[in-house]
């Protein structure tokens, strides 16, 4: 029987019966197989049990000797102890004894040195003069490669004489027979740079590294490769006259991308010790910073050809900034890993864009230009007044629409560094739009007549309401623009604080002056600190002296019925020097004998049919209107939401006080007045004032002092006049002729 499985640490009973009885002898005779495995198991454990009692005894037995064992060792173990302190006495001793000596000793190794150093000294001296003396010959051979060797047997013959008296001296020398050596290699070398030789180029690497002289190398190949891009610039701008600046760039761009492939493939197997991508990077950067004629210079001329330089100057940035993106990737395919020199990067990023950096300093003009253009598409003088106010108001969707698109190219041609010129431009913009607006409201006061004219009243309220919507979609657009610019600012500012700069996005120095990018940081300081947004201040300047102003002519268009009425107060019959002798006959006449005169009921009558006139207008869901009316005066802002009337009551709130103040100017304005004229003022005070609070208004307070006073008797004048106000007291006291006892 196998019973390997009872050593398995995972050992189950019940699994290991049932695949035992799976067998064909337990399937025979059940009963007589489990009796025979039960005597084997049996006779299996009296076996385990037996060898572990001989096991036992066998331990038993070895401890005694185990015992005797380990005490031995820890007797080894405290003589080894013993024996090293020993050791150690000894060794100091020793130390302590031939200290001297080995100072001694030290002396005379560091002697053997020096002389060893002065002969090798010696030696190399020797050797450089020798060397010195060779080289003449070997300059008149021509072999670079000799040449090379010698100066590098030189190299480090200098390297030990480092300490000599004439080592300046010998290093000067060193120099120009290496500049004699530069000199003698550079037609060669042009010409290997030339012509891509791969084998001569890698015998001037080797020659010009083991020297140490290979910077000035890479300078010949930079100059060498300049050369070449420069004069397909040239041919270009000479041969393809006819295509322009953009088709120029286009064309140049591809040119340098397929000449940057060929170069890494070149210096890759010319240049093994230096990055490739550093190499080109100083050699692009170069060259164009050196372009004859410079992009600018190009740009510039074509520029005076353009009716829309922005959009032109856009078509270019285009074509650069896609450049820009295919150069990156060229230059992360280039650098294969290795580190690039990041100074050196954004030189080269810099120079890409350079061009712009003059029309980016002069953006608020090119938008303003930009914006202008698009502002005469936007003319809506008709010969119809109500055609032009409509028209006006059809032109702010478009307007609104012109500022979204100057935002748009912003961010396209100056990536948001160009928001301190569009903000000018897009104020003296909203200002030139304005002008529409103004010179609409300078007809309207020009055709308002003096007569009552409701339809000259519609287009006041049409007026107020396209200024209304113009401030509500302004603001928006305030909004939008102050959101983008903080945008923008969150990412150039991410950019500039980020471990890993990328040269290609660093925009602020790519596209701003030192100059502009301080003007940039301080436009997005004052609109992180302070609660005003871009547009704000100047819209709200704008737009509100616009909105009190065609506030101010709707009410005189309303009011001029009135105030030609009350120019016949002066004058009115009922006080005139002819009716004076009928004034006198009715001055004891009782105050109800006294009717209104035509004045102040023809007054009376209009602000009665008022509100019939006003309520269409103003009481309809109007949120332009409403804005426009909140703006151009406070106490609509006031209005609550469940008052009476709305905006008309309101408005004829505005007109009752005006009708009162100018009444009370013009009853000042009367010469003399006698009992019965007294009387009749008074009445017909007392007729507006029921006007008005059938109207839910109510008289000044002015206006009520006069008719006070004008009810007065001679003799109570002075007491009963008190609590009036004195101009009105002295005023009116003059008037009635009464004396005062004061």
């Amino acid at each position: 029987m196998d019973v390997a499985a009872f050593s398995d640490d995972n050992f189950e009973v019940k699994n290991w019966i049932n695949k035992t009885f799976k067998s064909a002898e337990a399937q025979e005779n059940r009963d007589a197989f489990v009796s025979s495995l039960v005597m084997k198991l049996q006779l299996y454990v009296q076996q385990v049990n037996s060898a572990l009692e001989d096991t036992s005894q066998q331990v038993l037995q070895s401890l005694p000797r185990v015992m005797r064992d380990t005490e031995i060792l820890h007797q080894e173990a405290l003589l080894l102890r013993d024996k090293m302190h020993s050791v150690k006495q000894e060794i100091a001793k020793v130390e302590q004894d031939t200290a001297q000596s080995m100072k001694t000793l030290e002396r005379i190794d560091r002697i053997k040195t020096e002389l060893q150093a002065a002969k090798e000294a010696l030696h190399e001296a020797d050797n450089w003069t020798v060397l010195a003396t060779d080289l003449e010959e070997v300059f008149e051979s021509g072999d670079i490669q000799s040449i090379s060797a010698k100066l590098v047997s030189m190299q480090q013959s200098l390297r030990i004489l480092a300490n000599v008296p004439d080592y300046e001296d010998r290093h000067l020398q060193l120099e120009g027979l290496k500049n004699r050596l530069e000199a003698m290699a550079s037609p060669l070398l042009v010409q290997a740079f030339t012509s891509a030789s791969i084998e001569q180029s890698r015998v001037f690497v080797k020659v010009f590294t083991a020297i140490d002289r290979l910077p000035q190398l890479l300078k010949y190949y930079h100059k060498c490769q300049k050369g070449v891009l420069m004069q397909q610039w040239r041919n270009l701008v000479e041969m393809e006259q006819d295509e322009g600046i953009a088709e120029w760039m286009h064309k140049f761009y591809d040119t340098l991308l397929s000449n940057w492939h060929d170069q890494v493939k070149w210096c890759c197997q010319v240049f093994t010790s230096v990055s490739v991508a550093n190499i080109l990077i100083e050699l692009y950067a170069e060259t164009l910073t050196s372009l004859d004629p410079s992009f600018s210079v190009c740009i510039d001329a074509a520029l005076k050809q353009q009716s829309d330089q922005l959009t032109f100057l856009l078509k270019l940035q285009q074509i650069t900034k896609h450049f820009a993106m295919n150069l990156q990737v060229a230059v992360d395919s280039a650098s294969q890993g290795k580190p690039i020199n990041k100074e050196g990067l954004l030189s080269l990023v810099q120079a890409v864009y350079s061009p712009y950096v003059a029309y980016i300093s002069k953006y608020a003009q090119y938008a303003q230009a930009y914006l202008s253009q698009k502002l005469l598409i936007l003319e809506c003088s008709k010969a119809d007044l109500m055609d032009t106010i409509q028209s006006l108001g059809q032109s702010i969707p478009r307007a609104i629409s012109i500022a979204v698109e100057a935002n748009k190219m912003c961010l396209l041609f100056t990536e948001g560094c160009g928001y301190s010129g569009l903000i000018k431009a897009l104020k003296v913009y909203i200002n030139n739009y304005l002008d529409q607006y103004r010179h609409v409201l300078h007809r309207l006061e020009q055709q308002k007549g003096d007569r009552e004219d409701w339809n000259m009243f519609q287009m006041c309220l049409t007026l107020l309401q396209n200024v209304g919507e113009l401030l509500n979609q302004l603001k928006q657009l305030d909004r939008d623009v102050t959101h983008s610019l903080l945008d923008v600012s969150r990412k150039l500012n991410s950019q500039d604080g980020s471990k890993e700069v990328n040269s290609f996005i660093q925009f602020k120095k790519l596209l701003l002056s030192s100059a502009g990018q301080k003007e940039f940081d301080i436009l997005v300081s004052s609109i992180q600190e302070g609660e005003e947004t871009l547009l704000e201040e100047h819209i709200t300047q704008s737009l509100n002296k616009l909105c009190s102003d065609v506030h101010h002519t709707t009410f005189q268009v309303i009011f001029v019925p009135i105030s030609v009425q009350l120019e016949q107060v002066q004058s009115a019959p009922a006080w005139s020097n002819a009716n004076k002798q009928a004034a006198t006959v009715a001055a004891d006449l009782p105050d109800f004998s006294f009717a209104p005169q035509e004045y102040i009921t023809q007054i009376g009558q209009y602000l009665m049919t008022l509100p019939q006139h006003l309520e269409p207008f103003l009481l309809q869901d109007n949120p332009s209107l409403t804005l426009a009316l909140q703006v151009a005066d406070v106490e609509y802002g006031l209005l609550s939401a469940e008052a009476e009337g709305g905006f008309a009551g309101v408005l004829l709130g505005i007109i009752a006080r005006g009708t009162c103040q100018t009444y009370c100017d013009n009853i000042l304005g009367i010469c003399e007045l006698g009992s019965s004229s007294c009387k009749q003022l008074a009445t017909d005070i007392d007729y507006l004032g029921n006007v008005l609070e059938d109207l839910g208004l109510s008289l000044s307070e002015h206006l009520q002092q006069v008719s006070t006073l004008l009810r007065l008797s001679p003799q109570e004048y002075q007491t009963k006049s008190s609590g009036c106000s004195p101009r009105l007291v002295a005023a009116v006291r003059q008037m009635r002729n009464i004396t005062s006892s004061g």
